[in-house]
């Protein structure tokens, strides 16, 4: 197996180092499972008409936070990053901007005069 550039040889055979990189079988087995039970859940859920209106936007709203969660410690490794977290940087400035453009495209179609 080669040597990395800094002279460590990768973790678990795939060319990374050992600290950060790629998870466990496991820990994306867990990940895989927690996502796919937190996209049935809001499904049957409102499919079957167990919940409606207001406790039904609670339930896809709290399923999705938790299954970007999940997204981010599970698969993308948020979590096991070194200083400088340059990902968590990165994420939340395309939060930001996403919620600028979300949040301004609400307030213009809201506001818009000639619409009314």
């Amino acid at each position: 197996m080669a040597q990395q550039p800094n002279g460590t040889h990768g973790a678990g055979g795939h060319g990374h180092g050992s600290q950060g990189g790629h998870g466990s079988f496991k820990s994306y087995l867990i990940g895989f499972l927690l996502s796919i039970v937190l996209t049935i859940i809001p499904l049957v859920a409102i499919l079957k008409d167990l919940v409606e209106g207001t406790a039904a936007m609670v339930v896809l709203l709290v399923t999705a936070i938790l299954q970007f969660i999940v997204q981010l410690l599970f698969f993308m490794h948020l979590n096991d990053e070194d200083k400088p977290r340059y990902n968590l940087m990165t994420l939340i400035f395309g939060l930001v901007i996403v919620i600028t453009i979300v949040a301004g495209s609400i307030w213009i179609m809201t506001n818009n005069a000639v619409a009314h």
